[in-house]
């Protein structure tokens, strides 16, 4: 529509125009969106030191530790109630020093520590 009032050449230079301003909000939008916290809520997850895991959600069926081994496999039919979800309450941190576990969820069928062996 624009090139049949404007001309070809007017119709180009606009697209470009539009183009470029597109470009640009895409770009300054993925800055954001790189530089924002992982959470807006404030809650965050941090393993700090050798031997450190922290898991913001449920820990399910983990080996940790030389030699450990998990094989757990969750029931198929549940014994009871189900547990409470894995998801921490809003800003509430999950922090694991040098050597500790911490988990914002469910922990259960996990191997932590050297030689353990879940079945």
């Amino acid at each position: 529509m624009v090139a049949v009032r404007v001309g070809p050449d007017a119709a180009d230079k606009a697209a470009s125009v539009v183009g470029a301003v597109v470009a640009l909000a895409g770009l300054a939008l993925s800055v954001w969106q790189l530089l924002r916290t992982p959470d807006s809520a404030g809650s965050r997850v941090r393993a700090k030191g050798a031997g450190s895991v922290a898991v913001r959600g449920d820990m399910i069926g983990n080996a940790t530790g030389a030699r450990s081994k998990a094989t757990y496999r969750p029931p198929t039919t549940p014994s009871g109630p189900a547990p409470a979800g894995g998801t921490p309450a809003p800003n509430v941190g999950v922090e694991a020093s040098e050597g500790g576990i911490a988990a914002g969820g469910n922990m259960h069928g996990n191997a932590l520590g050297d030689d353990s062996e879940v079945l």
